[in-house]
């Protein structure tokens, strides 16, 4: 029997959903296409971030379709988002966590 104080771990479903919330939350897809490509680049951040934006939208249609992701879906997920958010910090269009 569960301790009445533990937290319960979210199924794969919820996992999935607080994923993409983190990520809606701290990539800036709001971003005018002028800021996006002002100077030189790592990485095209707009072709990035509507590559991201594509991944999320897919993800939140299979969730809503009833699809239970698996461990290796969320994971890769996560990744993706990591890298895209390095190339984005290279570029200048989000701050170091450093700097916050």
């Amino acid at each position: 029997m569960k301790h009445p104080s533990m937290e319960t771990k979210p199924d794969t479903k919820e996992a999935m959903r607080n994923l993409i919330k983190d990520i809606r939350l701290g990539i800036p897809f709001d971003t005018p296409v002028a800021e996006l490509c002002n100077g030189p680049c790592t990485g095209c951040s707009k072709k990035l971030m509507d590559y991201l934006d594509m991944e999320l939208e897919e993800k939140e249609a299979l969730l809503t379709a009833g699809h239970s992701p698996t461990l290796g879906e969320i994971n890769r997920l996560k990744k993706t988002a990591v890298k895209i958010h390095s190339v984005l910090v290279q570029n200048g269009l989000i701050g170091t966590t450093d700097e916050r």
